[in-house]
């Protein structure tokens, strides 16, 4: 209690009139001082002369603090400002005593207030020396007792290079948290036991949990640049498993105006864990197709389609128009927009399987290109509604690729899923059926050219697990995963539509595009390690709870379909999948008897349809399993 009143005390700014009254007080005493000084500290002089002129001298000093001011700057954080605004006040104060001393000599107003000009001249050199050495003794008084009262945060920087460096000063600079730097970790054997400004080097290997404990460390500060995403998630479980907050000084490039600041560093994310090297694209390609296009964005609310509408307004696009039927989230990113500046965009509230309005835009706006987001997507919502699935999935794609055909649109670029390669859910198979679709189109003779990619989870994304374990970790678990072993490939929002657009640019159409997306991860090591993330272990503060697996689900994903393999392109990362060969003709009769069908809302007959279509498609944990039995009957 009593620490929480010294706190809120030292944080308070004391009052100007206070602080004017102190300086008067100080004045006063440096008047004395002076005398004594003067008459060599035998205290052999008229004091009645100075009792009389004492008033007179802390009334001149008064006005002239207050007309300059000094007295109004919060003493706690002092600086050369505040000490030339002192030095002014005691200037104009003396000076405006020498005069009053001159005019009183020559018309003797006061013949007692004759003040020895060696006084005067003592009394400003003090006075100037106290006032200002007062106001740094109590800024040096609030930073000690205010660092004493904070609670320390003990942290090691791994890394003793120049970003390690920089990130000590940061941490010795802030004021606003109590950092103790306990020393430094390098992996370099020749920095190992030597010191920086007094702070020991040490090794990994001396990190033990002994260590942690004796040196009570908090947090450890990753200050590498361009840390390898496997090195830093191999480090980050090690240092979980020690009990330490792991925390990472983002690179040179994000810094805030080119300095770093200890509030820069933040929290390692499961983002920075994903055990592959993220995807950087610099295309000057996609300049000269965006610049100056009609672009059509489809789910322009959702995840993706968004990120793809922010990306696409770092280019000098002509007109941009953003539809969803998400009333609310469309206008959210319709409002982010208008806040950036960006003016040449339309959004528009609209379904993609109303065939009438799609078909008034594209006829109002003829776009140029198009990204077709657009998608239902939550596999057990799906393998509950194929209605649903197959209405938006198979017959939104084909509403928007036919009017990108009737208006010429330039390319065509559809946004898909890994779960459409050997589905075993009926999003997934209705996502593989569209991509057949897209495929018969770009076989036939047209102006359009039609791109297809194909990428995993998305990190963030609706739907996603990781928001999911959030919101569990924030109401106290338990984080709910399917299986112990199964895994996911995973990529960064931003990453997919750099993926989309850079697809938006390559090929002559036809072609599916997949991402090296390196190893797939096993869910039940991401909620562990967004547990520990959150300051919490597992399974002491929270636990994971196995649910089995969800209709349609299964246990890993993957990126080609039997029959495909890969070509590579110019990005090491982005490769071509060949595609199987399909007959147009029976493919599209299929597709139009499936959505002819589906309007009758029998859901057995338009899975049962949808397997036709897609003889690979073989539900798992499903009750449409029976359905596969049948065929094969």
């Amino acid at each position: 209690m009593i620490r929480n009143f010294l706190l809120k005390a030292l944080n308070k700014h004391a009052s100007h009139w206070l602080v004017l009254i102190i300086d008067i007080v100080l004045i006063g005493l440096s008047f004395i001082l002076a005398y004594t000084i003067r008459f060599n500290a035998s205290l052999n002089f008229n004091t009645s002369n100075l009792l009389y002129q004492l008033p007179f001298i802390c009334l001149i000093s008064f006005i002239s603090f207050w007309m300059v001011g000094s007295n109004r700057g919060i003493i706690r954080h002092t600086g050369t400002r505040d000490a030339f605004n002192v030095f002014i006040g005691v200037t104009l104060a003396s000076l405006a005593i020498i005069f009053l001393v001159a005019i009183n000599g020559v018309f003797k107003i006061f013949p007692s207030f004759t003040i020895p000009k060696t006084i005067i001249l003592i009394h400003y050199f003090i006075s100037v020396f106290v006032l200002v050495v007062s106001r740094f003794i109590f800024k040096a008084f609030y930073e000690v007792i205010s660092s004493e009262l904070k609670e320390i945060t003990n942290v090691m920087i791994y890394g003793a290079g120049d970003s390690g460096l920089i990130t000590y000063g940061a941490l010795n600079r802030d004021t606003k948290n109590n950092y103790e730097v306990i020393g430094f970790i390098d992996d370099d054997k020749n920095k190992v036991g030597k010191k920086i400004d007094r702070v020991k080097i040490y090794s990994r290997s001396q990190l033990t949990k002994e260590f942690v404990e004796r040196k009570e460390i908090d947090e450890i500060i990753f200050s590498i640049q361009n840390i390898k995403s496997e090195r830093l998630l191999y480090l980050t479980d090690k240092l979980l498993a020690l009990g330490v907050k792991p925390k990472i000084v983002p690179p040179f490039s994000k810094w805030i105006g080119g300095d770093f600041e200890a509030n820069e560093i933040k929290q390692v994310k499961i983002e920075d864990l994903l055990d592959r090297k993220p995807i950087t694209i610099d295309n000057p390609i996609i300049k000269r197709d965006v610049n100056d296009k009609v672009i059509l964005v489809t789910g322009a609310a959702g995840s993706i389609g968004s990120e793809i509408s922010r990306q696409i307004c770092n280019y000098n696009h002509k007109h941009l128009i953003l539809i969803d039927q998400a009333e609310s989230p469309l206008y959210e990113i319709q409002q982010e927009l208008i806040r950036k500046g960006v003016k040449n965009f339309t959004s528009i509230v609209s379904d993609v399987r109303d065939q009438s309005r799609m078909d008034s835009i594209f006829k109002e706006f003829t776009p140029d290109k198009v990204y077709h987001a657009a998608a239902y997507k939550h596999v057990p919502l799906m393998e509950n509604n194929p209605y649903e699935a197959v209405k938006i999935n198979i017959g939104g794609t084909k509403i928007i690729a036919d009017l990108a055909v009737k208006y010429n649109v330039e390319r065509f670029v559809m946004v898909s899923t890994d779960k459409a390669v050997n589905p075993t859910n009926v999003m997934g198979a209705t996502k593989r059926a569209a991509e057949m679709y897209i495929s018969c189109l770009s076989r036939e003779n047209h102006t359009t050219k039609f791109t297809t990619t194909r990428f995993g989870n998305v990190l963030g994304s609706n739907g996603s697990v990781i928001p999911l374990f959030k919101k569990q970790i924030e109401v106290g678990g338990p984080l709910t995963v399917t299986h112990k072993e199964i895994t996911r490939y995973f990529m960064t929002i931003p990453e997919a539509c750099q993926l989309v657009i850079e697809a938006g640019t390559m090929g002559e159409g036809g072609e599916i595009y997949i991402f090296d997306m390196g190893k797939s991860v096993k869910i039940f090591e991401i909620a562990k390690r967004m547990i520990h993330l959150s300051g919490l272990k597992y399974p002491e503060d929270i636990d994971i709870k196995i649910t089995g697996l969800r209709p349609g689900e299964k246990l890993y994903e993957e990126l080609l379909a039997n029959g495909e393999n890969t070509t590579p392109t110019y990005h090491e990362k982005i490769m071509i999948a060949r595609t199987q060969n399909i007959n147009v003709k029976e493919i599209k009769s299929k597709i139009h008897t499936l959505c002819e069908q589906n309007s009758h809302n029998n859901n057995n007959t338009s899975v049962k349809l949808i397997k036709e279509l897609v003889p690979e498609y073989k539900s798992n944990n499903s009750i449409y399993e029976k359905l596969d039995r049948q065929i094969l009957n």
